[in-house]
């Protein structure tokens, strides 16, 4: 197969080299290795691997984490692998069964395209912890990121030859780069696909290096990023939009405006849309679609949840016994998450 199979390893002991060899042994003619600063009592492994001809090590001399191997070895593929036609990256502990590696590598050679191998969460031996935290990661990335994932920690990933370029300048040194990778895929117009593969956990997955406190918060910042930004995006024009009201109020009224209060109203909201507009295009989401067809469909977004917004509140407020101002604030929060999702898929995506 002209797949490369890429292998990040930190500290590892006799289950690395069963990888390897049972990899070798099914057929896999190139594996790539990359010690990331494993200390000297760990050495032995890379060493009697190293000396195998289908082996290449490549070396940290400090931890640099799991991210920053997996861009080593990309790295190494692009500038030594000419003839190599994607990569496969893989566990070194176990956890991958051989029979799964081969067939997504068979598929990535078949079909050129992003390739995840998933595992089943609802198997009965999958530690509760585990499955909890994927389906909560899954969820999460599916209504903030709008990626569809059903195993958004899998370190099986079959990755093209095309892709790798883009790969590497993909933000993320640690654990938190393989969730970057997949909100990547978006913004790359990547269409991946999924492998079901075998679930399987070694000691209830305790040789793993991953730290849930500060490794599980750097996962989650990242996909409730969007989300945070664009709240504050929102919060910023609001502020922008009532302190230019209040100084256009005055303005207007010295010059002796006929009508103060809507002048203001007008020249503010003009004034702190686009302020809202070029935060969510350039910081938000960071759009790559043409600003001008990203402009006409922000402010036919804006008229359109302005009339809905209007003709929800008059319509709840003869319906029930409430404040009309509480109304609109309801209204207007579930407004703004429906907003989220259409500047996301619609106003500012690029297919």
């Amino acid at each position: 197969m002209a797949i490369t199979v890429l292998i990040p390893s930190l500290n590892p002991d006799e289950k690395l080299v069963r990888v390897v060899e049972d990899l070798l042994a099914a057929g896999v003619e190139d594996v790539l290795l990359v010690d990331d600063g494993s200390d000297e009592a760990h050495q032995i492994p890379f060493a009697t691997l190293s000396a195998l001809p289908q082996v290449t090590l490549l070396r940290h001399e400090v931890n640099r984490g799991k991210g920053r191997a997996l861009k080593t070895g990309f790295a190494h593929v692009l500038e030594h692998r000419p003839d190599c036609a994607g990569v496969v990256t893989v566990d070194g502990d176990g956890q991958h069964g051989t029979r799964d590696v081969c067939r997504l590598a068979e598929a990535l050679e078949q079909e050129p395209t992003v390739w995840l191998g998933c595992r089943d969460f609802n198997h009965p031996d999958v530690p509760p912890r585990s499955r909890f935290g994927n389906k909560a990661s899954c969820l999460t990335m599916r209504l903030l990121c709008r990626v569809n994932v059903s195993d958004t920690q899998t370190g099986l990933r079959g990755i093209p030859r095309s892709l790798l370029p883009a790969m590497l300048e993909i933000e993320g040194e640690r654990f938190e780069y393989e969730t970057n990778m997949l909100l990547a895929f978006p913004q790359l117009s990547v269409v991946h696909k999924e492998l079901t593969i075998e679930t399987i956990y070694i000691d209830d997955n305790a040789t793993s290096h991953f730290r849930p406190i500060r490794d599980g918060w750097r996962i989650y910042r990242l996909m409730l990023g969007y989300f945070l930004r664009f709240t504050a995006s929102g919060l910023i024009s609001a502020v922008v939009d009532v302190l230019l009201f209040t100084l256009f109020l005055s303005l207007f009224t010295t010059l002796g405006n006929p009508s103060p209060i809507v002048w203001a109203t007008v020249v503010a909201r003009v004034i702190s849309s686009l302020l809202n507009f070029a935060l969510n295009y350039r910081v938000v989401f960071r759009s790559q679609r043409q600003l001008g067809s990203s402009l006409w469909r922000y402010y036919l977004l804006c008229l359109c949840q302005m009339f809905v917004s209007a003709e929800l509140v008059a319509l709840l407020s003869t319906l029930l016994p409430l404040w009309p101002t509480l109304i609109k604030c309801v209204v207007d929060v579930v407004l703004f998450l429906i907003s989220f999702r259409i500047q996301q898929r619609f106003v500012f995506h690029k297919k």
